[in-house]
């Protein structure tokens, strides 16, 4: 054995480092993409946990003692502490300015108990006061500006049946996590968040708020807020699971004393369907590289198959038993394995350090390694046993070889696996199809893994089809391929014709492997530069654009003199103002945009994939042509049974009055997306014809920055406006929004999938075509040794390597594109929105051709720069 490893060290060891090339590149890539994929799991859920202000609201029912729950709450495992929190609503508040009073509609008055901010840092946000303010009677910023208040300012308190009270404002704050701080205020309805918000100590909330409880114990809400120890498992689906369960046990001891609303369950609810969509992307990614790493070892030790077979057909001639020969393949196994595996892994590391700050996890690289020795197994330990089984030692010393194709094509198996192919994609691709079912409060996420064979069997159907075209090609196209030939090769054209067309299994192969590498990169360019687009995409709907500027009193007067002054604002190229407000359709409330149909197209950069019906210009042109025309979401089309042109009434808030006003529209089509707006339910209308029937309401101020930096742009207008207006930039939203998937390093995942795309796709066309040249290089030497110029034979060379690396690089990028339309298809849940189209990633397509080309090249003036001198000893060679 240590003779036959010295051997195969000295006289091949070209041959084994390539396979364990092969080898290292499929360990490293299941590697790098398995730690990705763990760390990934593991941000999701911190990410998903920073982002909770109240672990758990626990809602007090009528006539429960609040110590009691109080106490019980703070007793229950795992909870870390728990305070007492008071609401109650009143008509109104208001304030004198200089004379003028100001009053707003109904509000909210929270009594927060003393260290609730220590306690929950993330519910409350300064943004005036002075030093160490923040812990007296706070105004929110929409109350404030409605108000004009400052710190300093007293706020007169309308108590229903009891006299007005005074407090003095000591500071103006936001409130980051409105929605669920107040989902219990108005119990048995969904409303919004409330406009008018006062926020008090609970000595101040009870002196002024006792006597109105004493007759009026339905204005008010007392509820519990509770953090826990937030000691999670690193999975959201484990982590949900656990503090979905504490919950429950919660609500269990409070026997009808309460119920408990689980914010930190739903925040991971959330991560866990992106957690199945992360784990769906690993399958999606990294196995058709790591399976086509595995394919390029299998070809690569295959060049070499009939040599091998020889040698063994010798080693069996000399006396050697079955078990001695499997022994000697065992040995080569052996070494290809682990010198691959231990190259992977040591590549692993070092992208895992470079890319994501971390070597990667002991799990993976160890699972990686195993799979690495069973491909060095599967390529070079099973081919020897099944020759041993198979063929005769005259068989192989005869060099006969196989006409016939292989036994999966005679069966059709290309065309089967395509038709299956069509059948799973257009089930998966269905409307209302969903590759990752998570319904709300489920205990388990279901994956229809079943999706995953679409994919599969179009890169299985097209990899034999392309095999059987370029057999079929070569077996029957000799006179034209000499033809083709004549110009590179001369008179060599009709020996290289002949050759192919004899080797014709082999260049099939080699055909398809290349294309297979080409399409691999392809696909996986395409499928991330879509999500790069949509991510983009994304983060501007829910900024709305480049910066925008919201302000709550934009419905006055000043409204004119705020959009001047963001106008004149150095890196503003253009403002769109909408009206964003609430109407009641029905009892539903949903949020209303007012737009100006003739500029919004452009000004608020709208996609046609964001509307059903039309494209985003024509059915602006529609809105305007038709001033009572509404826009409408899908889902309030799908609810209120919805018919072009019916009639819909809704109530909206007349600014003027305050009173609630019912204005007349028709319905003209379907909105999906829209800046700023919610996911599920809103509308669409004519800021002209609005304003008319229920005067000007708030308003958002969409800036475009020309392509400037949004950051900067956002600071300068902060500077000019005040602390008034709430400004927010795409650049911290895009950091913050969208799904957890996109907000973990998904673009270290990219740089790693694309440059194992890009080697792979280099490596198959030249190590290919370097190893089956090494292999074929007694023919070269024959050829020179009887005369052929040194010009014919570097045609002849360079003539082959076209005829293989050409129509694998075309078929390659039409298969790849292909794969990434399928994979954008099948992982639609990732997008949100949807895209409109596949985006094109030129730039790398052309290195990845370019590199393929180039491998391939210098493989051909490295096999003509050794055919200068032929080797004489190779002629001895059967």
């Amino acid at each position: 054995m240590l003779i036959w490893l010295d051997g195969l060290l000295r006289h091949r060891g070209a041959r084994l480092l390539a396979t364990a090339a092969g080898i290292g590149t499929a360990v490293a890539l299941l590697a790098t993409l398995g730690a990705f994929l763990s760390r990934a799991q593991q941000s999701m859920t911190a990410r998903a946990v920073a982002t909770v202000g109240v672990d758990w609201q626990v809602h007090l029912d009528t006539n429960a003692d609040p110590k009691t729950v109080l106490d019980l709450v703070r007793a229950e495992p795992g909870v870390h502490t728990a305070l007492p929190v008071a609401y109650v609503r009143v008509p109104a508040l208001a304030a004198t300015i200089r004379g003028s009073v100001s009053t707003t509609g109904a509000a909210v008055v929270v009594g927060l108990p003393d260290g609730y901010r220590d306690r929950f840092p993330g519910q409350i946000r300064d943004l005036g006061g002075g030093p160490g303010d923040g812990k007296g009677v706070l105004l929110a910023q929409q109350t404030a500006a409605n108000l004009r208040a400052v710190p300093g300012t007293v706020i007169t308190v309308q108590r229903p049946g009891l006299t007005p009270a005074e407090v003095t404002v000591t500071g103006v704050v936001d409130l980051p996590h409105a929605d669920t701080m107040f989902a219990g205020t108005t119990p048995g309805t969904a409303v919004a968040p409330p406009d008018n918000v006062l926020l008090l100590p609970d000595t101040t909330f009870a002196e002024m708020f006792t006597p109105l409880r004493a007759v009026r114990a339905d204005l008010f809400t007392d509820e519990v807020h509770a953090r826990t120890d937030r000691r999670l498992p690193a999975d959201p689906g484990r982590a949900y699971t656990a503090t979905g369960g504490a919950a429950r046990h919660l609500d269990a001891d409070l026997a009808g004393a309460g119920h408990t609303t689980d914010n930190l369950g739903a925040a991971l609810d959330a991560a866990r369907a992106d957690a199945a969509y992360a784990t769906a992307l690993f399958l999606f990614l990294a196995t058709p590289g790591a399976v086509l790493a595995g394919l390029l070892t299998t070809v690569i030790v295959a060049t070499a198959s009939r040599r091998r077979q020889r040698e063994q057909a010798l080693l069996r001639t000399r006396g050697a038993t079955t078990r001695q020969v499997l022994t000697f393949a065992a040995v080569e196994s052996a070494a290809c394995g682990v010198l691959g595996a231990g190259l992977g892994v040591a590549v692993a590391a070092a992208l895992g350090a470079a890319v994501f700050g971390n070597p990667g996890t002991p799990l993976w690289s160890a699972a990686a390694a195993v799979a690495g020795v069973v491909v060095a197994a599967a390529t070079v330990l099973l081919p020897a046993w099944r020759s041993l089984r198979a063929d005769s030692v005259a068989a192989v010393r005869a060099g006969a070889d196989h006409d016939r194709l292989p036994l999966v094509l005679r069966l059709g198996g290309d065309v089967a696996a395509l038709a299956a192919a069509f059948l799973v994609l257009r089930a998966t691709s269905a409307a209302g199809y969903q590759l990752v079912l998570a319904p709300e409060g489920a205990p388990r996420i279901a994956v229809d893994y079943w999706a995953f064979a679409g994919p599969a069997l179009l890169w299985v159907g097209a990899a034999l089809l392309l095999w059987r075209l370029v057999e079929l090609a070569l077996r029957f196209g000799r006179v034209p391929l000499t033809r083709l030939l004549r110009g590179p090769a001369g008179p060599l054209a009709g020996t290289a014709a002949a050759g192919l067309r004899r080797r014709r299994r082999a260049v099939a192969t080699a055909v398809t492997l290349i294309a297979l590498a080409v399409g691999f990169a392809v696909a996986a360019a395409g499928f991330t530069a879509t999500y790069r687009q949509q991510a983009e995409v994304d983060a501007r709907l829910t900024n709305g654009a480049d910066v925008t500027v919201t302000a709550a009193d934009a419905g006055s007067d000043s409204s004119g003199d705020l959009a001047g002054a963001i106008a004149g604002t150095p890196g503003v190229r253009h403002v769109e103002t909408i009206q964003h407000r609430f109407a009641y359709v029905g009892a539903d409330l949903q949020d209303l945009y007012a737009v100006r149909p003739a500029t919004v197209t452009a000004g608020a950069h709208l996609a046609d994939g964001w509307f059903t019906g039309g494209t985003a210009a024509a059915l602006m042109q529609r809105l305007d042509r038709q001033p009572d025309g509404v826009l409408v979401s899908a889902e309030t089309v799908v609810d209120f049974q919805l018919q072009p042109g019916d009639r819909i009434t809704l109530r909206v808030t007349d600014a003027r009055t305050g009173a609630a006003t019912p204005v007349d529209f028709h319905f003209l089509g379907v909105v999906n997306e829209f800046p700023t707006a919610p996911t599920d339910s809103f509308l669409v209308v004519n800021e002209t014809y609005l304003t008319a029937k229920a005067g000007a309401g708030p308003g958002t101020h969409l800036v475009d920055t020309a392509g400037g930096d949004p950051a900067a742009v956002a600071a300068a207008l902060r500077t000019r406006l005040g602390p008034g207006p709430a400004v927010t930039d795409i650049t911290t939203s895009r950091a913050l929004v969208g799904s957890s998937l996109t907000a973990v390093d998904l673009g270290g995942l990219t740089r790693i999938e694309l440059g194992f795309a890009l080697a792979i796709a280099a490596a198959a066309a030249g190590l290919v075509l370097a190893v089956d040249m090494a292999e074929r290089r007694r023919t070269f030497s024959v050829a020179a040794a009887l005369g052929a110029r040194r010009r014919h034979l570097a045609g002849f060379v360079a003539g082959e390597a076209a005829v293989i690396v050409g129509p694998a690089v075309l078929a390659g990028v039409a298969l790849g594109v292909g794969q990434a339309l399928v994979l954008v298809a099948t992982l639609n849940g990732v997008f949100d929105p949807p895209p409109d189209r596949l985006a094109v990633p030129w730039g790398y397509l052309a290195v990845v051709i370019g590199s393929g080309v180039a491998a391939a090249a210098a493989t051909v003036a490295a096999v003509v720069a050794r055919t200068r001198r032929p080797d004489l000893t190779l002629l001895r060679e059967p």
